[in-house]
């Protein structure tokens, strides 16, 4: 498969978001299928927005990483986009199929569905932090293309109280490795 090029990052955020369920995320040697993920831009839930120094990667690049400390304790990872914009999307979950040893002794579980199925879960199974943070996509963490485009379904994003409104959570439809089914039908 081949990697993800900057380009394929310069779009816009939304459909970014959707074009990567699919794709393989890497990082040394632990890699997975992304299988779910959100879109951030201008909108009022954006740390664009909301926290506007520490997501200054947001405006400033396009392919690089946007790692974020929530609740104290859990590190998200977001992949900046749009050339002439401001974005990020969040990966959610992915699905394991490459380090998964390792990423069970880093989680602390054998369950694969627990292991990257979440934000917080899976940057602790991927062993992704701050560290990583601003620094351009290709070097730490890398993203293959897709094989194949799987069912994709959309819904509101998760865990937020802003913007509420958008359906701007992609997800692979009937993926078990999903962190949240849906609520509602999928779109």
């Amino acid at each position: 498969m081949a990697e993800l090029d900057r380009e394929f990052f310069a779009r816009d955020t939304v459909a970014v978001a959707r074009d990567l369920i699919g794709a393989t995320l890497v990082v040394g040697r632990c890699a997975g299928r992304i299988v779910e993920t959100e879109a951030y831009t201008t909108d009022a839930a954006s740390h664009a927005v909301t926290r506007s120094r520490q997501a200054a990667v947001m405006r400033e690049t396009f392919g690089h990483i946007y790692v974020y400390l929530i609740y104290g304790m859990h590190y998200c990872l977001n992949l900046t986009t749009e050339r002439a914009g401001v974005g990020a999307v969040l990966i959610r979950a992915v699905e394991p199929t490459r380090g998964i040893e390792l990423m069970s002794r880093r989680r602390g579980t054998s369950d694969v569905k627990q292991l990257a199925s979440g934000p917080g879960r899976l940057c602790a199974a991927f062993g992704i932090d701050l560290a990583m943070n601003g620094e351009p996509l290709g070097c730490e963490i890398r993203i293959r293309a897709r094989e194949a485009k799987p069912p994709i379904s959309a819904s509101p994003r998760v865990g937020i109280t802003r913007a509420t409104d958008l359906d701007w959570r992609f997800y692979e439809t009937g993926n078990p490795f999903v962190s949240r089914q849906p609520r509602k039908p999928p779109a």
